[in-house]
């Protein structure tokens, strides 16, 4: 998702909604939340299944690569 174009409105498709620093927090929030969560499943040993070039697929625990903690902040 390219954050800096903003978020276009549904409603009516005209002007893009402009990024606040509300917006990035959020971003970055998600992005840490999501990270932490598949870091839990590796390290309890369970799957997680993504979506990789459009389709669906399941990675034991063993695939899933270590987080690197200073990569999501």
């Amino acid at each position: 998702m390219n954050t800096e174009s903003g978020i276009k409105l549904q409603q009516y498709n005209k002007s893009p909604i402009p990024v606040t620093e509300l917006h990035r927090k959020i971003d970055a929030g998600v992005k840490f939340a999501i990270a932490n969560a598949i870091e839990r499943h590796r390290r309890l040993g369970e799957s997680i299944s993504i979506l990789r070039d459009g389709e669906v697929v399941t990675l034991t625990a063993d695939e899933i690569p270590a987080r690197d903690v200073n990569a999501v902040r």
